[in-house]
């Protein structure tokens, strides 16, 4: 028997931030994350892959500016000086790169 997927906005910004809770916790790697998608993606019925990716999307902006806007706000603080300039400069790299550094780093 098939499983149901919901491609609600609510429904997949609950998977997705259960991802990133995941991975911030550091119960799954970028790997088993990136599985985590292939799995969900395969089970959204063709019929409503349109309306998942655009909630997806949606919802996946909205969480990288979120970031980007705690990220510019704390290094904006004097406070959080600590921040060494390696950090800084991991931090402006392109994605590809920042994942494959921080993988190692950890």
């Amino acid at each position: 028997m098939a499983q149901e997927i919901s491609v609600s906005y609510q429904a997949i910004k609950g998977r997705v931030h259960k991802l990133l809770d995941a991975l911030v916790e550091n119960e799954k790697s970028q790997e088993d994350v990136r599985e985590s998608m292939r799995r969900w993606w395969k089970l959204v019925p063709p019929a409503d892959r349109k309306v998942a990716q655009k909630y997806l999307l949606m919802v996946l902006l909205r969480s990288s500016a979120g970031l980007a806007a705690i990220t510019d706000t704390l290094f904006e603080l004097q406070e959080f000086e600590a921040a060494r300039e390696t950090d800084l400069k991991l931090l402006k790299m392109e994605p590809a790169t920042r994942r494959s550094e921080m993988t190692t780093a950890v």
